[in-house]
């Protein structure tokens, strides 16, 4: 039987690349993604490379919405192998003008989320003692961020409920890993400054963003059996920014 792998907000960016990495490794595809006429696109280039991929635009912040669509998932393709939390956003201020709503949004979408579908695909996985979980959070995350008290805060929790859910989870066959990307072109770092891709391209060690391919790629690894002994792992994607 084929494996399907989830991948929330995989409409575009680093979520289309898991999603297509995925289905060239034999994986069928669930797209979640709000907008459907981005998910339609990454669904079909999915299909392309010959697995099943179906588009659902449910709110994964919402509770029991993503208590209805793992069910239609699980009834659909049978099986939930792997669960990539990808959706995210961003509200950028500094802390001092942040709104609350701001604040609330980031953690809901970013946090909430995981929380979520971790819990509604985690059963499914425990009944069938196997599965592969990887959270997409950030190194805002491991480091903090100036103008980004929200996101940090967000993608900071994704990692400790990474390895809470990785000491659960384990005894059952089901791995729980995160990465935790750096700077990588996307349209989100599009929209920085001249003066603030300098400044953040001296301190990467190799001097290149990363591409979302890259990310996938490490995902890809995570999600296989190569992996098979790793879990409650952060494996940073940075180029080097840390060290």
């Amino acid at each position: 039987m084929s494996k399907t792998a989830i991948i929330t907000g995989s409409g575009r960016g680093i979520g289309a690349a898991i999603a297509k990495k995925l289905a060239k490794n034999g994986f069928n595809i669930v797209i979640n993604e709000l907008s459907e006429q981005a998910g339609e696109q990454t669904a079909e280039e999915c299909r392309a490379l010959g697995v099943k991929a179906g588009v659902y635009a449910w709110d994964v912040s919402d509770y029991s919405q993503c208590e209805e669509m793992v069910k239609k998932i699980k009834d659909e393709f049978g099986t939930i192998d792997v669960l990539v939390n990808n959706a995210g956003i961003t509200r950028d201020g500094l802390l001092l003008r942040m709104s609350e709503e701001n604040y609330d949004d980031v953690i809901r979408i970013n946090q909430k989320s995981v929380f979520n579908m971790t819990k509604f695909v985690g059963a499914v996985m425990l009944r069938q003692k196997s599965g592969s979980i990887v959270n997409l959070a950030s190194v805002a995350g491991l480091y903090g961020n100036p103008g980004q008290m929200n996101y940090s805060a967000s993608k900071g929790a994704v990692i400790s409920m990474t390895k809470t859910s990785a000491k659960e989870l384990g005894s059952r066959g089901i791995r729980v890993n995160a990465v935790a990307p750096g700077f990588i072109s996307t349209p989100m770092t599009d929209k920085l400054t001249d003066e603030q891709k300098n400044a953040i391209m001296g301190q990467i060690a190799m001097k290149r963003y990363g591409t979302a391919e890259e990310v996938a790629n490490v995902v890809a690894f995570l999600c296989g059996e190569e992996s098979s002994y790793v879990t409650g792992q952060v494996i940073e994607i940075s180029g080097g920014l840390s060290m």
